[in-house]
C-alpha cells in the first residue's frame, strides 16, 4: 500500500478488521488477461499509449518467474487466476467528505481520516479498493502550484509532468511484481512540488482493501523540483479474510537538485495479505531522500526501499521497523546505489520476531570504483521474543576503490528473562514488561516518526505483543 502519505491513518489495529457489503459498479472479474486490461482502460477512459503500456507489461509479467532465491515457498501460494484486479464503486474523487459515498465514508470515518486532515495535514487522498474516493489539498498549496491528485487524474490532467518520469525510476521489467503493477495499476498518488516550495505539513494517503480475493495495485509518483521539500505519509489496512489478498504497489520518487523528500509508511495489514512492493527514488545533486518504514502484519512482506544517488553530494536514508508475528514473514531492507561523487547513504533497520514469526533484513549497497568520497553506514538489529522465533540478515555491500568509507553492524538479541523479572518485581505484569522491552528496543527509531504517528506505532506494537508472553 501500494504496498500509499503519512499515514497516521494507520491508527488502525484490530479496528481495521472490518468490511462492508460490496456493491461495485465496475468489476473486471476474476483472472488476468488482455480483456482485463481493456476493461480497466475502458472504465478509466485512458489514452491509447497507456493501454499499450499495460499490454506490454502483461507480457513481461507472464515471462518472468517468481523470485526463486528467497521467499519462494510463500510466493507459490499466490493464485493469480483467482484474484480480482479491478473493483470500484464508480466514484470520482471528491474534494468534500460530504460527497463521498456513505459506505465508503463510513469506513474512513471509522479509521479517523477526516479528523486527522482537519488537525494537522496539508492534504489527503483516500483510496478504497481500486480507486480514490477522496482527494484534497489545502488552497494555499494549490496557489503555490503544488499538485496532489490520484494517479488517474495525474495521467489525464498533467501528462507533460507525469509521462516524463512514469516508469523511468522503476522500469516495468524490474521484477515480476513491478510488471504486474504496470499492467493493472489503479489509484495511488501523483504529487508535484514546484521549485523552492517547502510544504510545511504532511500530505497523506490512505489505502484500504475492503473486498475479498482482491488485488490492490496503486501507483505513486512524486516529483519534487529544485530546492523544494515535502513529507508524504501513507497507511494501509485490510480486514481479515480466509483467502489471500494481494497488494503490489510501485512508488517512484524524483528529488531534483537541493530537494528533500521524506516518505513515511505505517502499514498494518491483516495476516492474509501478500504485500509485495517496489519503492525507489532518484536523488539529484545535493538532494535528500528519506524512507521511514514500519511494517506490521501481512502474511508476507517483501519491500526494499531504494535510493539511486545520481547527483554529487546526494543523500539517501532508510529507517525501518518490522514486526513479524506467528505465521508472518517480514522480508524487508534497503537498496542504496551510489552513482556520483561524495554521496552518502544510511540504513538503520530494527526487526522483532514474535512466536514463530520470521524477520529478514535484505540489503544492497553499491559503490563503483570510479567514484570518490562516498560514505555508507548500515545497522541491522534484531530482537527475538521467543526461542522459536527466527531472524536472518543478508547484507550485500559492494565497495570498489579505496576512497570511500563504509561500516556495517548487525546484532541479534533476545528479551532477557532477568529484565522481565526485574520489571515484574516493580509491579508490572509480564505482558506490560514485554511491551516495555520491545518499545525500548525501537524507541530511537520511533522518534523519527511525527509525534502523532509515534504514539499510534507504540500502540500497534503493544497490541501485537498481547499473548506473546509465556
Amino acid at each position: 500500500m501500494s504496498e500509499a502519505a503519512t499515514l497516521e491513518a494507520v491508527t488502525i489495529d484490530s479496528e481495521g478488521d472490518f468490511s462492508y457489503p460490496e456493491a461495485y459498479a465496475h468489476d473486471a472479474g476474476v483472472g488476468l488477461n488482455e480483456d482485463t486490461l481493456d476493461y480497466i482502460s475502458n472504465v478509466k477512459g485512458e489514452a491509447d499509449w497507456i493501454r499499450e503500456f499495460r499490454k506490454k507489461a502483461l507480457k513481461t509479467f507472464e515471462s518472468k518467474p517468481n523470485p526463486t532465491h528467497w521467499a519462494s515457498k510463500d510466493l507459490e501460494n499466490i493464485k493469480f487466476e483467482n484474484i480480482r484486479y479491478y473493483l470500484s464503486k464508480g466514484q470520482k474523487p471528491t474534494r468534500s467528505w460530504d460527497e463521498v459515498p456513505d459506505d465508503v465514508k463510513q469506513t474512513f470515518e471509522r479509521l479517523g481520516i477526516p479528523e486527522k486532515e482537519r488537525k494537522y495535514l496539508a492534504g489527503v487522498e483516500a483510496q478504497f479498493d481500486s480507486e480514490a474516493a477522496y482527494s484534497n489539498v489545502k488552497v494555499e498549496l494549490e496557489k503555490e502550484g503544488v499538485i496532489f491528485v490520484n494517479s488517474t487524474e495525474g495521467l489525464r490532467e498533467h501528462p507533460e509532468l507525469f509521462r516524463k518520469w512514469f516508469g523511468k525510476v522503476i522500469p516495468t521489467g524490474d521484477n515480476k511484481y513491478s510488471a504486474l503493477n504496470s499492467a493493472v495499476f489503479s489509484g495511488g498518488s501523483f504529487i508535484y512540488v514546484p521549485p523552492g516550495v517547502k510544504v510545511k505539513h504532511p500530505l497523506q494517503a490512505y489505502f484500504r482493501i475492503n473486498a475479498e480475493n482482491f488485488g490492490q495495485f496503486e501507483r505513486t509518483l512524486i516529483i519534487v523540483d529544485e530546492g523544494a521539500e515535502v513529507t508524504y505519509m501513507e497507511g494501509c489496512t485490510a480486514p481479515k479474510f480466509e483467502t489471500a489478498t494481494l497488494h503490489s504497489a510501485v512508488v517512484e520518487l524524483v528529488a531534483m537538485a537541493d530537494a528533500k523528500i521524506q516518505y513515511i509508511t505505517v502499514q498494518n495489514w491483516s495476516n492474509n495479505v501478500f504485500n509485495l512492493v517496489t519503492k525507489r527514488a532518484i536523488a539529484h545533486e545535493n538532494a535528500e531522500v528519506r524512507w521511514i518504514d514500519c511494517n506490521i502484519g501481512s502474511r508476507l512482506t517483501m519491500k526494499y526501499p531504494g535510493v539511486v544517488m545520481k547527483g554529487r553530494k546526494a543523500r539517501g536514508e532508510v529507517i525501518s521497523i518490522a514486526l513479524a508475528n506467528d505465521g508472518q514473514h517480514q522480508d524487508t531492507g534497503a537498496k542504496m546505489v551510489h552513482a556520483a561523487d561524495e554521496t552518502t547513504s544510511n540504513v538503520v533497520s530494527k526487526s522483532i520476531s514474535v512466536g514463530e514469526g520470521r524477520s529478514t533484513y535484505r540489503g544492497l549497497v553499491h559503490i563503483p570504483k570510479h567514484l570518490k568520497g562516498c560514505k555508507n553506514n548500515t545497522e541491522c538489529d534484531a530482537l527475538l521474543i521467543n526461542s522459536n522465533s527466527r531472524t536472518d540478515t543478508y547484507p550485500a555491500i559492494s565497495v570498489r576503490g579505496n576512497q570511500h568509507a563504509t561500516q556495517h553492524e548487525a546484532s541479534v538479541s533476545q528479551v532477557s528473562e532477568d529484565q522481565i523479572f526485574y520489571m515484574q518485581q516493580r509491579g508490572l505484569s509480564e505482558a506490560a514488561a514485554m511491551s516495555l522491552s520491545v518499545n525500548g528496543f525501537v524507541n530511537d527509531l520511533v522518534r523519527e516518526f511525527p509525534m502523532e504517528y509515534s504514539v499510534e506505532l507504540k500502540r500497534l506494537i503493544d497490541l501485537e505483543m498481547e499473548g506473546s508472553v509465556g
